[in-house]
């Protein structure tokens, strides 16, 4: 008889993933930078008629009524890159690189991390109303999956790779190293390993290394010092959670319902953009703040510049440029423009709850912080993600509580309004994706096989004839009949094989008497599990080798049978936390 040894350790390859995970970091630091500095070229080239690649804010151009036909250049731009490019330039990147883990085994096509900087870099720098980190992470995601696919790796170590690259782009973008890591958890991995979380901060910390190199080491937005009231605003929070909570539903359902109108247009899909990019240009001729990127209105927010009633006129006009340019099908990130219009939404609720109650003095820079975290976190369903953000974009550690606090009630709020989607998920349910928002422990991690054996094993003699043991389960024999397989015994009690029913019928085909024996029928090269195993290993050896059940013996004497494991009592290991979820304790 032999046993199988068990598997080589995977420590060598998730050092080869954690060393592969550190070069994508790197990459994906130099890319994101190429695409800022690429959407600087191009907003001078079409707003200031000049050849420059440092960053320019394009509500101070000088088109006057052009305005309006600018962004429809980059509209017929994008259009055409996706109709003879890829269609996966198209939207704002993550639903995107969701979709490659989902069905793709993270396989992403060499064209997309190629097209997709491009495409947004033109749709932003042509006035689009878009952020840069969408498609940076989306293609930090297809430099990780061409770099799994280049050195033949598993689907799970792409999938890491893909989700190192994602993190790595969202870090080098915002130098947020921390909520990098985190949205690649909650987003793109639902698991916290080892095998992934290592690689992970390794990709997201080179990136933001490069970031700092390239553009500096201070925070995103340079805010001045806020009074964040706890704990006498904590009332107002409250409030503000389900505000924010109820913005986050408002704007996903109008977003996929202007999708949805685009669908319905008599003219080909290519122009969709052109002219979504034609209603963007309408709303910046009458507010130029809604172009670009609009990191400085963002700062201006946080920083309490603006009344409230340009606050209202810029996060409706934001909120309408974003979801009609997005909803066309063009290419551009979802996070900056939410995070302006979003702010907007908490400064204002800060200044009429100031109004209406003069001793809260509410700061609105305090309550524009709090209230991007929230909406952009309930919208997406990666709340803890966008705590974090917050947080790492402002450096300011007394935000954290309230980001807390307003981020999980805005979250209660979207799961209330949309239990099964997110703004992100929607787009994939739609396609027939489900997409698991939540993430735990493996029941069958967290049970050894000794709890789930059978301890009276199902066990014959190695001279036991095969027309007997058929006999026995004819006669329903429930010592045997209940089993597809038995273990074989030698004299000492020792296990010298196994026999299935596939086993029986076979011998009995070449001997019809029966008198072939066990021993001479079954099988003596075995794979067995121990005791203090965990069952999702023991698990994972039954389909490595594609068997139905595992001898378990002890490590001392592999040849000591001290249980039987099948399928029910891996079963078993589910029923435990199906009942610890679902069963009331009696009294």
């Amino acid at each position: 008889m032999s046993i199988d040894p068990p598997p080589a350790p995977a420590q060598f390859r998730m050092a080869l993933v954690s060393f592969l995970a550190g070069g994508i970091g790197l990459l994906a630091g130099i890319v994101a930078f190429a695409l800022y500095k690429l959407i600087g070229l191009f907003t001078n080239l079409f707003f200031f008629h000049r050849w420059s690649a440092d960053f320019s804010s394009a509500r101070l151009h000088h088109l006057g009524f052009w305005v309006i036909l600018t962004p429809v250049i980059g509209g017929i731009i994008v259009g055409v890159m996706a109709k003879y490019g890829t269609s996966k330039i198209k939207g704002h990147g993550i639903p995107e690189a969701m979709e490659a883990v989902l069905v793709n085994s993270s396989r992403i096509a060499p064209r997309v991390a190629i097209l997709k900087p491009i495409s947004a870099a033109i749709a932003i720098g042509t006035g689009g109303p878009f952020g840069a980190e969408g498609p940076i992470i989306q293609t930090g995601g297809a430099l990780g999956s061409l770099v799994g696919q280049a050195f033949h790796t598993t689907a799970v170590e792409r999938k890491v790779l893909l989700a190192c690259g994602a993190a790595a782009g969202m870090s080098a973008t915002f130098n947020t190293p921390i909520a990098g890591v985190i949205l690649a958890i909650e987003l793109l991995l639902f698991e916290f390993k080892s095998r992934s979380f290592i690689p992970l901060v390794i990709a997201s910390t080179l990136a933001t290394a490069v970031h700092m190199q390239l553009l500096g080491p201070g925070p995103m937005f340079a805010v001045s010092s806020m009074d964040f009231a706890i704990p006498r605003a904590l009332p107002f929070y409250l409030l503000l959670g389900v505000i924010c909570g109820l913005a986050a539903v408002s704007f996903s359902k109008v977003l996929y319902w202007v999708e949805d109108q685009f669908e319905k247009l008599p003219v080909e899909e290519m122009w969709w953009p052109a002219i979504g990019a034609l209603g963007l240009g309408i709303i910046a001729y009458f507010v130029p703040r809604v172009l670009g990127v609009g990191y400085d209105t963002i700062g201006d927010i946080l920083n309490g510049q603006l009344a409230w009633k340009l606050l209202l006129i810029v996060m409706t006009a934001k909120a309408a440029a974003l979801v009609i340019s997005l909803g066309s099908g063009t290419s551009g990130g979802l996070l900056a423009p939410t995070f302006m219009w979003s702010a907007a939404l908490g400064g204002i609720f800060a200044m009429v709850s100031n109004h209406f109650f003069p001793t809260a003095n509410l700061a609105p820079g305090a309550f524009a912080l709090v209230a991007m975290g929230a909406v952009f976190g309930a919208a997406s369903r990666a709340t803890f993600s966008f705590i974090i953000f917050a947080f790492e974009i402002t450096r300011d550690y007394n935000s954290v509580l309230p980001l807390m606090l307003v981020a999980v009630i805005a979250d209660g709020v979207a799961m209330l309004f949309m239990p099964n989607s997110s703004i992100m998920t929607e787009k994939l349910a739609r396609r027939g994706l489900r997409v698991h928002q939540d993430y735990e422990a493996d029941a069958l991690t967290q049970v050894s096989v000794a709890e789930t054996m059978e301890r009276d094993v199902p066990a014959i003699p190695t001279n036991t004839p095969v027309g007997a043991v058929a006999e026995r389960i004819a006669r329903h024999d429930t010592a045997v009949a209940r089993h597809e397989a038995l273990l074989i015994l030698d004299d000492a009690g020792k296990l010298a094989g196994i026999i299935t029913r596939g086993d029986i019928l076979r011998a009995l085909d070449k001997d019809s008497a029966g008198a072939m024996t066990v021993q001479e029928a079954g099988s003596t090269h075995l794979v067995v599990t121990y005791p203090d195993e965990l069952v999702s290993e023991a698990a994972a050896k039954l389909l490595r080798f594609d068997i139905g059940r595992l001898p378990v013996v002890e490590h001392a004497d592999e040849r000591k049978v001290v249980g039987y494991l099948g399928r029910a009592g891996i079963l078993a290991a589910r029923l435990r936390r199906f009942h610890d979820e679902h069963v009331r304790e009696p009294g």
